[in-house]
């Protein structure tokens, strides 16, 4: 099996807890893995080599939030939110009118054109939703066409009450025909736990009959207001609640007793002009934190982690190296994932070379590309 030495690294941030930055640093990729980590001088004999030239290598971005399949565009809806009209999360069922009438090829193309984009960013896992269907069909192609993409599919049938449908009988869709339909594509149920979506009850039904037929838990908790989303996460042992926006002590305390995750989705302010997430408040209460785009038509619509790490470092008063942390192995965590989120021997060989000495750039220069490279399982993406 071939080797590849990678040295020349101006600093090597691992995520390892042990010995999370690493100067003047070499790695070994064999079979996909990383075999080994350390000081240039040290590092062992390879096959191949490749050059960092003094730059910075962090692991592949994990996005552990994103509804990629989708169709249509709401491009009107943004302008009229920026000239001041509230979000209420009513736009879902414009993308579901569009979602529906394209086809699958369509579907899959403007997926597969997403994925590719946060590749050239650094994401090397990604998580996709389905959401915009919510007929049985519907949402089963989308999980269909999503798993084509990734191993971390969820089914959320369970985004909105679609127009005209009686809520008890479509959240007895969801829990019945529709989970049956999906769950074969799926590795995670979520529900919308939100005023205008589903309450606590219908949210503790759906995610109960979701883990009963074998998938793990996520919750949309707390975007738009305080509510029980975040405890029923943590009471059903839900691996993140997602956006905790609005929290009360009871929440923080919740998740920082539990091992939820509290992934934040600062795209989803800034496109919406919403408070941002106190990230602090939960880093300061023990709580593990990630960071993903909530790549969207209609809320957040970025495919790009570099955005969301400075604007976590910026607007949610995360310092730099937080941030990284976050976006990578607090991901990870978030997909219940040991493999990838770091660097080092036995985890996957996704990594990113930046096109700067440090990660500090990510928030230091905002909108810059950065990226100069990414390793996807040891393979270099073009």
């Amino acid at each position: 099996m071939r080797t590849t030495l990678i040295d020349g690294i101006g600093l090597l941030y691992t995520g390892d807890p042990e010995r999370e930055e690493i100067e003047g640093a070499a790695l070994v990729i064999e079979d996909g893995r990383v075999a080994w980590t350390g000081e240039a001088g040290r590092a062992p004999d390879a096959d191949e080599r490749v050059d960092a030239a003094g730059r910075c290598v962090i692991p592949g971005f994990v996005d552990s939030h994103a509804h990629l399949v989708f169709a249509g565009d709401r491009t009107a809806e943004f302008g009229a939110r920026m000239s001041g009209e509230a979000y209420t999360g009513g736009g879902i069922r414009t993308t579901v009118a569009a979602t529906r009438a394209a086809s699958d090829a369509e579907l899959a193309a403007r997926a597969a054109a997403l994925v590719a984009e946060m590749n050239a960013q650094g994401t090397t896992t990604v998580e996709i939703k389905s959401g915009y269907g919510l007929t049985v069909e519907d949402e089963r192609r989308s999980l269909e066409i999503a798993a084509a993409l990734t191993a971390e599919t969820t089914f959320l049938g369970a985004h909105v009450v679609p127009a005209g449908a009686d809520p008890d009988a479509y959240v007895r869709l969801v829990t019945g025909e529709m989970l049956r339909a999906c769950a074969p594509y799926a590795k995670w149920v979520d529900v919308f736990c939100e005023r205008g979506a589903f309450d606590g009850d219908q949210t503790r039904e759906i995610l109960t009959a979701g883990i009963k037929a074998g998938l793990r838990g996520r919750v949309h908790a707390n975007q738009l207001g305080e509510g029980p989303g975040v405890r029923i996460a943590c009471e059903l042992g839900a691996a993140s609640a997602d956006h905790c926006t609005h929290l009360t002590d009871a929440d923080v305390d919740a998740l920082a007793t539990s091992g939820t995750v509290a992934t934040l989705l600062p795209g989803a302010e800034f496109s919406t002009r919403s408070p941002y997430p106190d990230a602090r408040r939960l880093i300061d209460a023990g709580v593990t934190v990630a960071l993903a785009t909530d790549c969207n038509p209609g809320s957040s619509y970025t495919s790009s982690m570099p955005f969301c790490v400075a604007l976590a470092v910026r607007e949610m008063r995360m310092t730099p190296l937080e941030a990284v942390r976050a976006a990578t192995r607090g991901g990870a965590h978030a997909l219940g994932r040991a493999d990838v989120g770091w660097v080092g021997p036995g985890s996957r060989a996704d990594l990113v070379v930046l096109r700067a000495p440090s990660y500090v750039h990510l928030a230091y220069r905002p909108g810059v590309p950065l990226v100069h490279q990414v390793f996807r399982g040891g393979l270099l993406l073009e």
